[in-house]
């Protein structure tokens, strides 16, 4: 999570590096059947997007990086972007001086394409954390700034709000970082809601039109039975991490205020990274915990980030690099429909861009290749699926029948139906009246 190492000091200037000079500020494309989605852009339901890492699309090759900009202004969508790392330099290296040059350019990409932009308050200057002032140590990123610091970070939300007065979304941190409480073995919630209530009355303060959310923990889950479950949420796939719920309690319950609710996790187990009862089953997590925060707190609920597969660390799985494109779509778009299902107002894909070489799960071909810029599968899945799903589809129900043992899941409204083969291999099926052949992990939209 380093900086940019002004790569992206390369890229043109202007709009014009995406050829989108016309576009800026527009929204385009059609939203679909729901009053959500981006025609409400004053409202928490966002609907499908997606987060910007590290590498993205304001920088490398001229050429790749108009095309990448073409692809996201065919089908606008939220796009969310943090205000320290994960492509932004140190907002603010010394009190008062400040240094916003790489989020503008964020900023401009996500205006010049259409995007409902949003932004995540997350990290914090070090000098906010017990380092020195005027340096940049990007090995503590991930650190919390220090409760003496609370308010001057909260001054920062403020600053921010200012200067992007169209930006009306915002989400405070990024999984407590740095507030876990070793001794205590759980998060320090408290400390964590004291940060979060000063950033939002800030925010606040400056536009009572500003939409803020929190408090975007993970939310881990243990194996059916494990101990460290809890009772409140479970299901086949497992139960929650008790810490995990003990910290939308508390949140919900002392928080200052709030437009949404604010979450990200996995449909793999917390140790072992297990999918139970499989990889397809576990995303049921999806539709449980969604409904499970809808009731608790009463609150549109985003989820920040969500994955379907074990982290590429994890050798035994193969991580992200152990699935066919074909498979991981697969998973991908029964993830997407549980979230659906369970009446998510917001889903944020964390798009995980590399600057060379292939990119398992990516949106689009690294723009620092000549030939990059171009849509891979999971941007065609997730434009499709922004457009035909938005928050408050009324989904309807399909006859489905499948051959013995083949699992064919499907999602649909009035006139289109999402079809996933959830097999290795290829199945015939009756689907809303049409008899299909399917290939493996095939992903297939039928227009009614």
């Amino acid at each position: 999570m380093g900086p940019n190492d002004g790569v992206w000091k390369s890229a043109l200037s202007g709009l014009e590096r995406w050829g989108l000079g016309a576009l800026s500020g527009g929204r385009g494309g059609e939203q679909g059947r729901s009053s959500g989605g981006l025609d409400d852009q004053g409202g928490a339901h966002l609907g499908w997007g997606f987060t910007h890492t590290q590498y993205s699309a304001d920088h490398g090759v001229p050429d790749a990086t108009r095309r990448a900009g073409a692809l996201l202004s065919g089908q606008p969508m939220p796009q969310n972007q943090h205000l320290m790392g994960w492509g932004a330099e140190n907002p603010e290296p010394a009190p008062g001086r400040y240094d916003f040059e790489a989020l503008d350019q964020r900023v401009e990409l996500m205006r010049a394409t259409g995007a409902a932009p949003v932004l995540t308050l997350c990290g914090a200057p070090d000098w906010m954390k017990g380092g020195r002032k005027g340096r940049t140590d990007w090995s503590r990123l991930e650190a919390a700034p220090d409760p003496r610091h609370f308010a001057d970070f909260a001054r920062l939300a403020g600053v921010v709000a200012r200067r992007y007065p169209d930006i009306r979304h915002f989400l405070v941190w990024n999984e407590l970082k740095g507030f876990y409480d070793e001794d205590k073995r759980r998060w320090d919630y408290e400390g964590y809601t004291e940060l979060y209530n000063l950033v939002h009355a800030e925010l606040k303060r400056q536009n009572p039109e500003c939409l803020v959310g929190g408090p975007y923990v993970v939310v881990d889950h243990e194996p059916p039975g494990d101990e460290d479950g809890s009772p409140e949420v479970r299901g086949a796939w497992g139960a929650l991490d008790r810490r995990s719920v003990d910290v939308i309690r508390y949140w919900n319950k002392y928080k200052g205020g709030a437009d949404f609710v604010v979450v990200d996790g996995a449909s793999y187990t917390r140790e072992g990274h297990r999918t139970i009862p499989d990889e397809f089953a576990a995303t049921e997590k999806f539709t449980d915990v969604t409904r499970w925060l809808r009731n608790v707190t009463g609150l549109p609920v985003w989820w920040a980030e969500w994955y379907v597969e074990p982290p590429a660390e994890d050798d035994r799985a193969g991580g992200r690099d152990g699935w066919s494109e074909q498979h991981r779509t697969a998973v991908q778009a029964t993830a997407m429909t549980r979230l659906a299902l369970g009446g998510s107002a917001t889903a944020l894909y964390w798009n995980p861009q590399r600057i060379e070489g292939d990119c398992p799960g990516c949106l689009w071909r690294s723009t620092h290749l000549d030939d990059g810029g171009g849509g891979l599968p999971m941007a065609r899945l997730l434009g499709r699926f922004a457009r035909e799903f938005p928050p408050g589809t009324v989904f309807r129900r399909v006859d489905v029948s499948a051959e013995a043992g083949a699992r064919i899941h499907v999602l649909a409204h009035e006139s289109v139906v999402l079809v996933v083969n959830t097999e290795r291999r290829q199945v015939m099926a009756s689907v809303d009246g049409q008899e299909l052949t399917l290939a493996p992990y095939e992903v297939r939209w039928l227009d009614g």
